[in-house]
């Protein structure tokens, strides 16, 4: 809870005139502040909406989002390592500290909790990728980033259990649509990026003119996910890193 300060509620930070029981109700379950409709049709200002009533429901409404996301940064990591099926309402009111009233009152159910897990543990993957790509200039520099990412993925911002878009291809096929549609945007989003920078070396003469870019762009991300597979079924990280030289070989043998 934010400490309490002018205007706000003494023991919660809740602003002046929301009491903390609302105050929590509506943080940890997300009930909207009960405005009056009034207040919106017949309020005060230029904008025709009562400035007090107004700046209430806007606070409120941030303090759910930050909550939201909480749920997903506590969450993330269970859902990557024992699955959709695996993780349990038990395991996630144990590491968010709430109640399951309180998870699903900012969640529908497990269904949208385990969506946005996914989105954020992708998220981390792309963010650590990109950074390293970008740090390069050249195309064929861009893609032996690949190669350092998953080479040493210890060293790197990477999630806990593995590679999402693996660990819910592999779980999602045939028993969770959603999910199964999220890993699919997301693996023709990756391909997308590969496909993008192997163009941009063809284009600048870094790469041969008759480099087919999309067959390169699936091989790579065959043989990154294929060690990653490997290497998780058989707890060998070696196997990984064994794939990795094979990587940087289809990249050099581009030019």
């Amino acid at each position: 809870m934010m400490a309490g300060g002018a205007g706000s509620h003494p023991a919660s930070g809740a602003p002046g005139g929301v009491s903390e029981a609302r105050y929590r109700g509506s943080y940890l379950e997300t009930k909207p502040y009960p405005l009056r409709r009034d207040q919106f049709a017949k309020g005060r200002g230029s904008t025709g909406i009562d400035k007090k009533y107004r700046s209430v429901y806007f606070w409120i409404m941030k303090k759910s989002e930050r909550t939201r996301q909480f749920i997903v940064e506590k969450t993330a990591p269970i859902f990557n390592v024992k699955g959709y099926a695996g993780t349990s309402i038990a395991d996630m009111t144990e590491a968010t500290g709430l109640t399951k009233g309180s998870i699903y009152g900012n969640f529908a159910n497990k269904d949208e909790v385990a969506l946005a897990a996914f989105e954020h543990n992708w998220q981390r993957v792309k963010t650590t990728v990109r950074a390293e790509m970008d740090k390069r200039s050249t195309s064929k520099d861009r893609l032996l980033a690949l190669v350092g990412v998953y080479q040493d993925l210890q060293s790197h911002d990477f999630p806990q259990g593995g590679c999402p878009l693996l660990n819910t291809a592999v779980e999602a096929d045939g028993t969770h649509p959603d999910l199964r549609e999220k890993a699919r945007d997301a693996f023709n989003g990756w391909l997308k990026n590969i496909v993008t920078v192997v163009e941009t070396g063809v284009a600048a003469g870094e790469f041969r003119a008759s480099v087919d870019a999309e067959q390169t762009a699936l091989t790579l991300i065959a043989l990154i996910e294929g060690g990653l597979m490997i290497s998780q079924l058989t707890g060998n990280v070696g196997h990984r890193t064994a794939v990795m030289p094979a990587v940087e070989k289809t990249i050099l043998d581009l030019t």
